[in-house]
């Protein structure tokens, strides 16, 4: 009897053993394979490793939204002002006649057309610009409102607090402050 279950016990314990071994044969595999073979990681490897930066920035993130905002605006504005720009079909053609000869003029123009361009587009950022800032401000002002006003309703209720909890010389709750208080509700409650 005793024999039977001493080879019961030991075959439990080979098992364990075998799994504990096969789930530390994988754990060392994954990790070497994590480190990049048997020797670990070479020193370029671990240099490369320690360089690349994984965080999370939501500053740079901001940047690239409003660079690429901006870009699309910029792309817009020159799609409307070629729009605008272009002549129809049969004055193209007178166009392209007189542009061999006064090329001079329609360089001008087109510098003009740039700096126009330019400007407008400056005054698109100012615009977007200040817009932003006001919205800012804002909500620091809304911010700041509700902070006072919380802090307001936090100094009454610690007084409020101060007054229920004053007792007695002998201890006994001072009762004065606690039928204000009932008196107080019940007046908020009819008004």
């Amino acid at each position: 009897m005793k024999k039977i279950a001493d080879s019961k016990n030991a075959r439990e314990m080979d098992t364990n053993k075998k799994i504990k071994g096969s789930n530390s044969k994988k754990k060392m595999k994954k990790n070497m394979q994590r480190l990049g073979g048997r020797g670990g990681l070479s020193l370029e490897a671990f240099a490369n490793a320690k360089t690349k930066s994984n965080n999370y920035n939501p500053a740079i993130i901001k940047k690239q939204r409003e660079f690429y905002k901006n870009a699309k605006y910029v792309n817009k504005y020159k799609r409307i002002v070629k729009q605008q720009g272009e002549p129809s079909d049969g004055a193209r053609q007178l166009e392209d006649e007189e542009e061999i000869e006064k090329t001079d003029k329609v360089d001008n123009k087109n510098k003009k057309n740039q700096k126009y361009s330019a400007r407008s587009l400056r005054e698109v950022y100012e615009r977007k610009r200040d817009e932003e800032e006001k919205a800012r401000m804002e909500r620091e002002a809304t911010i700041l409102a509700k902070k006072e006003e919380r802090q307001r309703a936090e100094s009454r209720r610690k007084t409020l607090r101060e007054k229920m909890f004053k007792k007695t010389k002998s201890g006994q709750p001072v009762m004065k402050y606690r039928i204000e208080h009932i008196l107080e509700t019940l007046q908020g409650s009819k008004g």
